[in-house]
């Protein structure tokens, strides 16, 4: 078999070069392959005009010539594709035009980046040169001071050197000869030919003991070598001062020692000016006054010292004791280190904290006059929101699920005469009557919606109560007056049951007709209102610290936990501080009831809070404090509070209480729910709501309430529980959906909370044992027992009433009491074995697993049914 198997080499045409290439491997193989090589086609751009030329000719010829255009294409579809062909070229040259300019501008971009860049580099340069000058001229002054310095202290030793050697003792009498020889050392005269003649005279003018011919004497010589060495001294020096610069070292070489270095000398200038400027000198200790509760924690004792936590932990480490500075120490100890700091310990319990939350006394001149605070509550149904919707001209009812109101609302409405009025509409509903509650307790004034065609209802009775147990004053709105079956008067007759007597009636309390869908009345109602309000003389001090009430809170998406807060006394202002129940915050916005962001809210104005660090109650009264470390502590403090009381209400219950409550527990069967809520009043109207659900036998129990989206703790939650979770107007998250799709909990969504309450209702009656009730549908009298094998006692049966049926429960009567109760095993009529027999009929029974019967027993007969019972 040849290399190539008999295959001819691929190839394109042409006039192709083939070859073989023989390719080498291992272990000594060898493989020859047959290559073909390809001219390369060069191609030769033709010159525009004779490619433009060329292209029209061809273009002209396709589309003239049917022989060279291509198969089954027409004039239309020839031209058609010329002129998209030209199109493309036209784009193309658009696109080169266009790219060509995004280029130059973009050149140009840096260009002018570039210039921006190195003006900026140019600027920075000139200040780094004046910075550098600027520091070379005081080096420049530095070390010229310093050689002044040098040069002055240089001129002092050599007046000391000069005044010592004034100050020596001058010698004895010498010979002439002799005190001249130093200062023909100092004129620098040649001494040489004058040695002997001045020897001559040293000769002749030594003393009489002295010897001619002999050497000085011990004491002249010593006197010589003394004047000699202050002449090299004098000598050296001035040899000095010729050689030049005089520097440090030189003029302190002959004090000995350490000598101080330029570096030492600037840094002792520096303390010298810092001392003159004051900058050196520490400041004097301040003594503070350390509030300290019952314990504290170290970092918290350390800031209110003012000193450095590092330094508290070691003053305590020193007393023995090895803690950290997130550690609680009690209040001796603290007491103890803040003595050790020339503090003063002041001693404060927990609830001290409350007091800088301060009862301010406003001045009466100080108290200005505010808006009515006015609450809407009545009956569910009876046009609550119509009419204030009719009074804002809004439309609120809209909104709510079913047209029920299921949150507070709060409204500032201006009336026709200007006057402000803000207003609360409360829902009507049994289950919300916490919220009805909270609009008493911060209202002025109450208005009681009626319906005329409805009068009073429960609801109404409850609003009556609630008004009356805040003490305000009431208004009867009686509503619906446009209905043909409206009757106002029965309205005001019902009223007196409850002591409420109207004007009309001779009473003290105003009563206004009004019609929320025609707008009759309203006019009347809001000239009572002022009325009222201008009896009641409403003032508060707008220039003081911010007091309100929380009419509602809830956990928004997007905006974390939101109040809404109904201010009271003073003015709140974005950027307040303030402390609400068990949570603080900062004002980060303030909404109001238009959306609109305002920058504060005087009395009487109801607004959204934003910026709390948790969803509050509602309820909760919010004060406005001076620092965020008041704020928490007020905020800690209470919810330990709290917790405390909690916790001492369980530790109360003593072991056989537990224990009683523990068996009692076990024949009640619970339903668990997990509720969420879109804000807290709901929450907790839901939750009282459902805790009255349910009777001896079977109760719902809420493991767990909040306000906020569904998440994935609460999926987790109600898995370990085997809980469904409620939604009241609010979803479940993603995550949640998915984690509740693959652990099987049942998440329900509601938005009306009839449905949610009967819901509830059903799934509990659920667990409600079946009732069971016994229907007698016969007797039969035991004529004679009979002995049969294999059966056992038979009785003779006489049915004396109803029918005997097989698969029906029976009792063995003797003297008209029960001595066995059972099934039967069989029923004979005759020798077949039947389902029933009739009345008067004779038939055989015997008793599954019994065999005592005799001759004048009664067998009762009976069926037993079943019927599911439900919750009222």
């Amino acid at each position: 078999m040849s290399d190539t198997d008999g295959k001819k080499p691929l190839g394109l045409g042409g006039a192709p070069r083939s070859g073989q290439v023989k390719q080498s491997f291992s272990h000594g193989r060898t493989k020859s392959v047959v290559v073909e090589t390809k001219r390369k086609r060069v191609v030769v751009p033709a010159k525009p005009g004779a490619g433009g030329a060329a292209g029209a000719g061809t273009g002209a010829t396709h589309l003239g010539d049917p022989s060279k255009r291509p198969a089954g294409i027409s004039d239309a579809e020839m031209e058609r594709r010329l002129g998209a062909l030209r199109a493309a070229k036209a784009r193309e040259q658009e696109d080169a035009a266009k790219r060509a300019e995004d280029e130059r501008q973009r050149d140009e971009d840096r260009q002018r980046r570039r210039a921006e860049i190195e003006a900026k580099e140019r600027e920075e340069r000139a200040a780094a040169d004046a910075r550098r000058l600027k520091v070379e001229e005081e080096e420049a002054a530095r070390r010229a001071e310093a050689e002044a310095r040098v040069a002055a202290a240089a001129a002092r030793k050599a007046d000391v050197l000069g005044t010592r050697s004034r100050t020596t003792t001058p010698p004895p009498e010498k010979p002439a000869a002799v005190a001249e020889k130093p200062a023909a050392k100092e004129t620098n005269a040649p001494a040489q030919p004058a040695a002997p003649a001045e020897a001559e005279n040293n000769r002749s003018s030594a003393p009489a003991g002295a010897k001619p011919g002999l050497s000085p004497r011990k004491t002249d010589r010593e006197r010589d070598e003394r004047a000699t060495d202050r002449d090299r001294g004098k000598t050296k020096g001035d040899e000095g001062r010729r050689s030049g610069k005089l520097t440090l070292s030189d003029a302190t070489a002959d004090e000995g020692g350490r000598q101080r270095s330029l570096a030492a000398m600037k840094r002792k200038q520096e303390k010298a000016r810092q001392k003159a400027l004051g900058l050196g000198l520490k400041p004097e200790k301040q003594v503070r006054d350390v509030q300290l509760p019952e314990t504290i924690v170290v970092s918290e004792l350390a800031n209110r010292m003012a000193e450095r936590a590092a330094d508290v932990v070691k003053s305590l480490m020193k007393m023995g004791m090895m803690v950290t500075m997130n550690q609680a120490i009690d209040a001796d100890t603290a007491e103890l280190v803040i003595e050790e700091f020339g503090h003063k310990a002041v001693r404060v319990s927990d609830s001290d904290v409350e007091q800088a939350i301060e009862a301010v006394n406003d001045r009466s001149e100080d108290l200005q006059t505010r808006p009515p605070i006015v609450t809407i509550m009545g009956h569910v149904d009876h046009g609550k929101t119509s009419l204030l919707d009719a009074i804002r001209k809004a439309n609120v009812v809209s909104g709510e699920a079913g047209g029920i109101t299921q949150h507070i609302g709060a409204y500032q409405v201006r009336t026709p005469n200007g006057a402000l009025v803000s207003f609360l509409d409360t829902p009507g509903h049994a289950a919300f009557t916490s919220m009805r509650a909270r609009g008493a307790q911060v209202t002025d004034i109450v208005v009681l919606v009626v319906a005329a065609d409805d009068a009073v209802m429960p609801q109404t009775i409850e609003a009556i109560a609630h008004a009356k147990a805040a003490k305000v004053p009431m208004i009867v709105a009686i509503n619906k007056i446009d209905k043909y079956e409206a009757n106002p008067q029965k309205v005001r007759t019902d009223l007196l049951q409850h002591d409420v007597v109207v004007e009309q009636m001779s009473g003290d309390v105003q009563d206004v007709e009004v019609s929320a869908k025609t707008g009759k009345g309203l006019d009347n109602l809001l000239e009572a209102i002022a009325l009222q309000a201008e009896l009641l003389e409403l003032r508060a001090n707008p220039n003081r610290s911010a007091i309100g009430a929380v009419i509602e809170a809830k956990l928004d998406v997007g905006r974390g936990p939101v109040a809404t807060v109904l201010v009271q006394n003073g003015t709140l202002r974005k950027g307040d501080i303030f402390v609400v129940g068990e949570q603080w915050g900062k004002v980060r916005a303030l909404i109001n009831d238009k959306g609109e962001t305002v920058a504060e809210a005087g009395p009487s104005v109801p607004v959204e809070v934003l910026g709390l660090n948790g969803t509050p109650h509602a309820g909760d009264v919010l004060n406005v404090v001076e620092t965020e470390a008041q704020a928490r502590e007020i905020a800690e403090y209470r919810e330990k509070a709290t917790k405390d009381k909690r916790a001492a209400a369980g530790a109360a219950t003593t072991l056989e209480q537990l224990m009683a409550k523990a068996k009692a527990d076990q024949s009640v069967a619970e339903l668990p729910v997990l509720v969420k809520a879109d804000v807290q009043g709901s929450a907790e109207a839901i939750v009282q709501a459902l805790e009255k659900v349910g009777n001896a036998e079977v109760r719902v129990r809420v493991l767990h309430y909040g306000v906020g989206a569904i998440t994935d703790s609460d999926v987790g939650l109600a898995e370990a529980s085997n809980a469904p979770i409620i939604g009241f107007n609010v979803r479940a998250n993603a995550t949640a959906r998915s984690s509740a799709q693959q652990k099987g909990v049942e998440i329900r969504y509601y938005s009306i909370i009839y449905d949610l309450i009967d819901d509830i209702k059903k799934a509990a009656s659920g667990l409600l044992k079946a009732e069971v009730r016994e229907n007698f549908i016969g007797y039969a009298r035991i004529q004679e027992v009979f002995r049969i094998t294999g059966i056992g006692n038979v009785a003779g049966c006489l049915v004396t009433e109803g029918i005997a049926r097989r698969s029906a429960g029976v009792r063995l009567l003797r003297d008209n009491v029960v001595i066995h109760e059972g099934t039967l095993k069989t029923l004979k009529r005759f020798k077949d074995e039947v389902k029933e027999v009739q009345s008067g009929q004779e038939c055989g029974m015997a008793f599954e697993r019994y065999e005592d019967v005799r001759a004048g027993d009664v067998i009762e007969i009976f069926e037993r049914e079943e019927f599911q019972r439900t919750l009222g």
